[in-house]
């Protein structure tokens, strides 16, 4: 009898860990990362910054947008674009482009990897100053997306004072020359 209750035991345990493992396995990694960039620019020029082409300035030769729709490219909510880093290939949707709610929002899946949501969002300080707050929301879709998610959202971490550097590097390089 000792022994059948030790099976019972022992599968009822085994289920149980089954079960457990089974639920972690549905459950992937969701990090949440937010940073804020002082740009030294009005509101309209400052959101040009922040659009796929504007980012163009300053992001550097890895930011390349390919757009799909529409095309030739523009700026615009529904726009679809991709995004290639080597062997990994993204695709975007500007799920939000509102200039006058000041607001952009953009999705970005890696198949079978990962799912971005980007929401920017821009406070007008002055009439030559302008906050931006970025939000991304990652969130893996496998396991190998697990690391991938980890990886990025360290990244993440600074992105704001990266984006700040080269946001005004761009800005200065464009101020006109002192007179002599």
């Amino acid at each position: 009898m000792r022994w059948v209750s030790l099976v019972i035991l022992a599968g009822a345990c085994s289920v149980a860990m089954a079960q457990a493992a089974a639920g972690q396995e549905g459950k992937r990694m969701h990090i949440e990362t937010t940073f804020e960039v002082l740009v030294h620019a009005p509101y309209a020029e400052t959101a040009d910054l922040f659009s796929p082409e504007g980012e163009r300035a300053w992001a550097g030769d890895h930011w390349d947008p390919q757009f799909l729709y529409p095309f030739p490219a523009k700026d615009k909510q529904g726009a679809v674009f991709t995004i290639s880093h080597g062997a990994v290939h993204a695709v975007w949707v500007v799920a939000q482009h509102d200039l006058e709610a000041r607001h952009f929002q953009y999705v970005y899946f890696i198949p079978e990897l990962l799912v971005t949501t980007i929401d920017v969002r821009f406070q007008s300080l002055d009439s030559k100053t302008t906050l931006v707050t970025v939000t991304y929301a990652r969130t893996a879709v496998s396991l190998d997306g697990d690391e991938h998610v980890r990886s990025m959202s360290e990244s993440d971490q600074t992105a704001g004072k990266e984006w700040q550097e080269a946001i005004d590097q761009y800005l200065k390089s464009r101020e006109p020359a002192p007179a002599r």
